[in-house]
């Protein structure tokens, strides 16, 4: 196989993940709190024998989390949550803690805010949110303090990752963020009985997977055509 043929295959092996990608973000669009997600392609360029032109391989194995601001959806529910602005809430995760802007909770039996799948909300302290079973009027403050007939409970915290680029995306709408994270200070509000949808934009991704499409089959003709031309090679020189 020659180096046009090599190019090409990686080519087809990232237009792949690309395809991937774009058919999770059309799958996720009504997704509460998913952040569309893109591929970024590298190129890696081998230098050759003196005086041959250099060989370029072409890779696609990282993920693009875009965190646009997505629209917000009153629900009118007390422990509904949306983030305007930057930011995300931290969430307990088994391997250690995680950020998402999934901000639908609910009280567990024993009195903490979780999530739907039962992972525990921390306060800007990194410690569990707990919610007094006999409070009658729980308030949620655009600066995240939770109140409880009146009476502060907790401040709910705001956090975003010391290197967005480093954000691990992780079971839908959850992110590890490896170098750690930092307190969002000023610029974000929350917002109590709201919460915020996925920003895909499903017109648009159904027009990237067709591009993606066109051009992976436009790989795969010239592959073809490769393999018919190496094929009466080997038959011409066997004769």
């Amino acid at each position: 196989m020659d180096n046009a043929s090599y190019t090409t295959l990686t080519r087809q092996s990232g237009l792949m993940t690309e395809m991937r990608a774009v058919a999770n973000n059309i799958a996720n669009a009504s997704t509460t709190g998913f952040r569309r997600e893109g591929v970024i392609f590298s190129e890696f360029v081998k230098a050759l024998a003196p005086g041959d032109p250099s060989l370029s391989m072409a890779t696609a194995n990282v993920r693009d989390t875009r965190l646009d601001q997505a629209p917000l959806t009153q629900t009118g529910g007390t422990f509904d949550l949306a983030i305007e602005g930057e930011g995300f809430f931290m969430i307990e995760g088994l391997g250690g803690p995680m950020l998402t802007r999934a901000g639908a909770f609910t009280p567990s039996p024993e009195g903490e805010l979780v999530t739907l799948d039962g992972h525990r909300l921390l306060d800007a302290g990194g410690a569990p949110v707990f919610v007094p079973a006999d409070a009658a009027a729980i308030s949620i403050a655009a600066d995240g303090t939770m109140s409880a007939d009146g009476q502060p409970l907790a401040e709910i915290g705001l956090w975003l990752p010391n290197d967005p680029n480093d954000m691990r995306h992780r079971d839908g709408v959850r992110f590890e963020a490896p170098g750690g994270a930092q307190p969002v200070i000023g610029g974000a509000v929350i917002l109590q009985g709201y919460l915020e949808s996925s920003n895909v934009d499903p017109i648009g991704e159904l027009a990237r997977m067709i591009e993606i499409q066109r051009a992976y089959e436009q790989g795969q003709a010239f592959l073809e055509r490769e393999d018919e031309r190496i094929r009466g090679m080997i038959q011409t020189l066997a004769k």
